[in-house]
C-alpha cells in the first residue's frame, strides 16, 4: 500500500512528518510512504540511506497556512500539498495526507480527487474525545458553512460507515447536533433533516445537544460545517485552557508539586484521552480517493496514527461502501451548480 504524505504542511513540518512517516513504515512493513516536497530539505531528517519503506517525490512549492485556499492551489501547482492528492488521482499512490492548509486541502481534494457521484458537498470528519473511551466522529467540523437538509443525510450515511468500516463501532450510533433533543427543536435545516434521518435504516437517536457529546451520546455527530467547527474548537479551546490551569496549580506550591507528581500517570492518560495526536487524522469523505487531514499541529506519533488511518481507509475499501450505499439516499432533484 503507498501513501502519499504532504512533507511540507504542518506546524512542525517537516521534522514531524519525516520521523511520523518513518514510524509508521516501521509499525506496519507493508506500507509505503511517499514524501512530497522539497527532497534536500526532506532528506536532512533522515539517514543517508533511506530507511525501507520511505519514498521522496521532489517538489519546489509550498501551500502556506495563511495562503488563500482557492489561489494557492491553482497558482501553486507544483506545491507539496497539490501533487500528493495528484498522485493520489493518477492511481501512483491509495491515499493522501496533510497537516497544512485546511481550506487548501479542502479544494485540492475537490478539483483533483473530485467529488464521489451524488456527493454535492464533502464534509471533513473530526474525532472528539468522549467518557466512554471511544471518539464520536463529528462531520461536517468546517468543509461547508452552509448545508441542505439531504447534505446532512449524505454526512450521516458517509460517518455511519467511516465508523464501522474504519473505526470499529458494530451498529454506530448517528446523532443530530441541535439546541434541545425534543424532536421540534432546532432551525429550519434540522427540523427538516432529522425526519428524513429517522427514516433511514441507520441507527438514529435523535437529537444530541453539544453538552452530552462528550458524553458519548452518539458515536457519529451531524451538523453542518459552521456549527461543527465551532464545537470543535470550543471542546479545543477548552481543554488547552484546563491543562494549562491545571498546570499552574500544580506548580504554586510544595504540596501541590508532591500532590503532582503522585498523580503523574492519571493526568498523563487523561491528557491522551483528549489528544488529537492518538485519533491521527480526519478523513474528507465523499472525494473519489482517500484524503487525509491531519492536525496542523501534528507531531510524530500524530502523523504515524495519520498514516494509520489512511490504510485502514483504503484497507476497508470505505470509499467503495459508501458510493454503494449513497444511491440508497440519492435526492430526488440535485442542487443546481
Amino acid at each position: 500500500m503507498r501513501i502519499a504524505l504532504d512533507a511540507m504542511g504542518g506546524d512542525n513540518a517537516p521534522r514531524s512528518t519525516v520521523l511520523g512517516a518513518v514510524q509508521a513504515v516501521s509499525a506496519d512493513p507493508s506500507i509505503t510512504v511517499v514524501l512530497v516536497g522539497d527532497e534536500q530539505t526532506i532528506r536532512s531528517h533522515l539517514p543517508a540511506e533511506l530507511p525501507k519503506g520511505i519514498e521522496i517525490h521532489h517538489t519546489t512549492e509550498v501551500i502556506e497556512a495563511d495562503d488563500e485556499p482557492v489561489r494557492s492551489v491553482r497558482r501553486k501547482k507544483d506545491s507539496s500539498l497539490v501533487v500528493a492528492v495528484e498522485l493520489a488521482r493518477l492511481g501512483k499512490v491509495d491515499a493522501a495526507i496533510s497537516a497544512g492548509n485546511t481550506g487548501a486541502l479542502m479544494t485540492a481534494g475537490t478539483l483533483y480527487a473530485g467529488r464521489m457521484e451524488g456527493i454535492e458537498r464533502p464534509a471533513l470528519a473530526a474525532f472528539i474525545p468522549n467518557v466512554k473511551g471511544r471518539a464520536t466522529l463529528t462531520l461536517d467540523v468546517g468543509a461547508n458553512m452552509d448545508a441542505k437538509p439531504h447534505h446532512l443525510l449524505q454526512y450521516a450515511v458517509m460517518g455511519s460507515l467511516y465508523a464501522e468500516k474504519v473505526l470499529g463501532f458494530e451498529n454506530p450510533s448517528v446523532g443530530l447536533l441541535n439546541v434541545g433533543t425534543e424532536e421540534g427543536k432546532g432551525n429550519e435545516l434540522t427540523k427538516a433533516v432529522y425526519p428524513m434521518l429517522a427514516e433511514t435504516g441507520l441507527n438514529f437517536v435523535g437529537n444530541v445537544e453539544s453538552r452530552d457529546v462528550m458524553q458519548g451520546a452518539c458515536d457519529v455527530l451531524v451538523c453542518d460545517g459552521f456549527a461543527g467547527n465551532v464545537l470543535l474548537k470550543s471542546i479545543e479551546g477548552t481543554a488547552s485552557t484546563i491543562f494549562s490551569q491545571l498546570k499552574q496549580e500544580f506548580f504554586s506550591s510544595f504540596l501541590n508539586k508532591v500532590a503532582a507528581a503522585i498523580l503523574k500517570p492519571s493526568l498523563i492518560r487523561f491528557k491522551n484521552r483528549l489528544d488529537y495526536a492518538e485519533y491521527g487524522g480526519a478523513p474528507l469523505l465523499g472525494l473519489r480517493h482517500p484524503v487525509i487531514k491531519a492536525h496542523g499541529s501534528s507531531n510524530e506519533r500524530a502523523i504515524k496514527n495519520a498514516v494509520a488511518v489512511a490504510a485502514r481507509f483504503v484497507k476497508h475499501d470505505v470509499n467503495g461502501f459508501i458510493q454503494t450505499e449513497l444511491i440508497k439516499y440519492a435526492p430526488k432533484e440535485k442542487e443546481s451548480e
